[in-house]
This record gives structure tokens, sequence and C-alpha cells, in this order.
């Protein structure tokens, strides 16, 4: 009993070697090139500055954490209905014109999920169907 507890304190002051931080967000999509379009288009990056990697990733550059594009063959991309998609917002994008960003993507066809709420989010559908937070900052 004593050894069990004394392993037991030893753990508990034990420090992580994982580090508190976020390297990047995958998200699953079904098509890349069509995923990297849209994303370019609503993030306003360069399709040419997101190069598709071993034909199903697609990192985007971001500032601060990333973002991958992924069609993920090895957690069922390669099942006829893809990968599963986001369902709930996993992540928020930044905005300094929430209003602004709203019309843009009704603007380009994005599917609602919220008009604005709060006066300081809304909800919007990629083409895959994932859910993405779009966050005044």
């Amino acid at each position: 009993m004593n050894q069990q507890k004394q392993t037991k304190e030893e753990n508990d002051t034990q420090t992580s070697p994982i580090k508190n931080k976020v390297g990047s967000i995958f998200v699953p999509v079904r098509d890349i090139e069509k995923s990297r379009s849209w994303y370019c288009q609503v993030l306003g990056l360069k399709e040419a500055d997101c190069s598709i990697m071993n034909g199903h990733l697609c990192p985007l550059p971001m500032v601060g954490t990333g973002i991958i594009l992924d069609t993920m063959p090895m957690w069922g991309g390669d099942q006829p209905g893809g990968a599963p998609s986001i369902d709930t917002p996993a992540f928020m994008l930044l905005t300094e014109d929430l209003k602004g960003s709203l019309e843009f993507m009704k603007k380009i066809g994005a599917e609602l999920v919220t008009e604005i709420e709060h006066d300081h989010w809304f909800v919007v559908k990629d083409p895959d169907g994932n859910k993405l937070m779009i966050c005044a900052e």
C-alpha cells in the first residue's frame, strides 16, 4: 500500500514532456483541390502558396496555429463517405469586421449555420460540412 501511494505521488509531480502548445489543426476534406480553393478564398491566400503534399495534405500558411486540410486516408478518408466532418466548431477564425465577414461568406455562397450571435460570432459550413466559427477579434 505504501509503495502504491508513493508511486501515485511521484506521478502527480512528474513534469509532462508534452508542450502546452497547439501545432496545427487538421480539417477533414473530401476533395483536396476544391477545399484548398475554398479556404484560400476565405482566408485571402494564394493557391500557389498552398501546396498539396503526398496527394492528401494541404498546410495553409496561417498566423499562429496552422490549419492542415487532409483527405485523411488513414482515418476514414478512403471510405465512400470520406472522413467524418467536424460537426461542432473545433476552432475559430478571427476577424476585425464581423458584419463584413458574414456578408462575404454569404456572397461566396457559404452555407450559414447561424447569423451573428451575441454581436461576437457566427458559424458556417465549408464545402465538406465542417462547421467553422468566425469570431470578432
